[in-house]
C-alpha cells in the first residue's frame, strides 16, 4: 500500500506540474498595464531628448560665432557681417537652423558697436538662438574689452536675433540669457 501511495502521490505531482505551467490572463494584464504606465511617464522625456540635442547644435554654433566675432575684432578693430570672415568653419545653414550675422553699433552704444549673432530656425519647434558681442571700456584707462553672451528665446515665434538685447549683456522680454 505504501508503494501504491507513492505512485499516487508522484502522479498527482507530476499531473499537477503540467498543467500549472505558465502565466494567468490576471499576471500578464498586469504586467501590461505597468509597462504602458511606465511608458507613459518615459516616453515625452524620451522625445523631448532630440529636440534638445538640435537646439544644442545652436548654442554652440551661435557661441562659436560670438568667439568668431571677438577674434575678427581683435584683429580687425571692427566686427564682421560674415561668417566666413570670421574663420570659424560653420555651415550658414544646416537641417535645424539658419545662422545668420550682423554687424552694426546697436542702439545707445555707437562708440563702440555692437555685434547680433541670429538664427531663425527651419521648423520642427525649435528654440531660436542669439548671440551679442559688444565692446565696454574698463580700468582707468577705459580699456575697450570685447563682452559675449547667449540669449534663448522663450517661445517658438521668436528670432533669435529679437531675443538679443541692445545694450551690456541682457536679453529682451522674449529672450533669457543661457550662462
Amino acid at each position: 500500500m505504501k508503494t501504491e501511495l507513492k505512485a499516487k502521490f508522484l502522479q498527482h505531482l507530476l499531473g499537477k506540474k503540467k498543467d500549472d505551467q505558465g502565466f494567468t490572463l490576471i499576471e500578464l494584464l498586469v504586467v501590461i498595464i505597468i509597462i504602458g504606465i511606465l511608458s507613459a511617464i518615459a516616453l515625452p522625456s524620451f522625445l523631448n531628448q532630440a529636440k534638445k540635442a538640435k537646439q544644442t547644435e545652436a548654442k554652440t554654433y551661435v557661441g562659436s560665432m560670438n568667439r568668431g566675432q571677438q577674434a575678427y575684432m581683435t584683429e580687425n578693430d571692427t566686427f564682421t557681417s560674415s561668417i566666413d570672415a570670421m574663420g570659424i568653419g560653420i555651415a550658414t545653414q544646416t537641417a535645424n537652423y539658419t545662422y545668420t550675422a550682423e554687424a552694426g553699433t546697436g542702439a545707445g552704444t555707437a562708440a563702440y558697436g555692437v555685434n547680433y549673432s541670429s538664427i531663425v530656425t527651419t521648423g520642427s519647434g525649435l528654440k531660436n538662438y542669439g548671440g551679442n558681442v559688444y565692446l565696454k571700456p574698463v580700468g582707468p584707462n577705459s580699456e575697450l574689452t570685447s563682452i559675449a553672451y547667449l540669449c534663448e528665446t522663450t517661445n517658438v515665434e521668436a528670432s533669435g536675433k529679437d531675443a538679443v538685447g541692445t545694450t551690456g549683456t541682457t536679453c529682451t522680454g522674449t529672450g533669457k540669457l543661457i550662462k
